[in-house]
């Protein structure tokens, strides 16, 4: 998973559109977020992710 970049300017329209394209954003920042943690902990536990498929 590649973490995701912030809208471009412009690529929100500022009209509380739901889901605001910011909401998307913050959303796969947070499960891109949550991938790092887990995959730092694998490597700390010596459990390489590749083990595991």
């Amino acid at each position: 998973m590649e973490k995701p970049t912030p809208p471009a300017d412009g690529e929100c329209c500022e009209s509380a559109c739901e889901p605001c394209v910011w909401d998307t954003y913050y959303e796969e920042l947070r499960l891109w977020q949550d991938e790092q943690k887990r995959l730092k902990a694998e490597a700390d536990n010596g459990n390489p992710r590749d083990e595991h498929t």
